[in-house]
């Protein structure tokens, strides 16, 4: 079954992940992905001028990145890091994608926060100034996220 398939095994040392755990992982990717659907659906309407639709976009896409960051942090504090055990060229690819997404996810929550409060205030001037930056550094945590799920669970899993 598809449940089955998501059960996810660390290092021979460290054992698998409990059953209760295993689906987190696909997840927060979903969530992630979510995200990043609802943020391209954003960008759209905003340029045809769909200024509501474009709002609930974003109000989605933020109550789907704070779920994901709920979610990510219960499961790394119940489970533990996971090692990524690709070889050879996976690895510095790996890693160089891990450390971009870490970082700029820890940039984009205050970004995230500023811009949309600004959005929600009407402040379009200076939601538009920060928004400029906000949008494509969160679209590529978004999907970088999912990237990283695909290497650490799909592409190159533990078992």
């Amino acid at each position: 079954m598809v449940i089955d398939k998501l059960i996810v095994q660390t290092s021979a040392a460290a054992g698998s992940i409990a059953a209760q755990y295993a689906y987190f992982p696909a997840l927060n990717a979903t969530l992630n992905g979510t995200s990043a659907v609802l943020l391209l659906t954003g960008r759209i309407l905003i340029a045809k001028g769909r200024m509501a639709a474009h709002r609930l976009c974003m109000i989605a896409a933020v109550v789907a990145s704070a779920l994901f960051l709920c979610c990510y942090l219960f499961f790394h504090f119940e489970v533990g890091n996971i090692r990524f055990l690709g070889q050879g060229w996976a690895r510095p690819v790996y890693f160089s994608i891990l450390i971009s997404h870490v970082t700029l996810a820890i940039v984009i929550v205050p970004l995230a926060i500023i811009t949309l409060t600004r959005g929600l205030k009407a402040q379009y001037a200076r939601h538009r100034a920060i928004a400029k930056w906000t949008w494509p550094l969160w679209m590529y945590v978004s999907v970088t996220g999912v990237i990283v799920y695909f290497m650490l669970y799909q592409w190159f899993p533990h078992s």
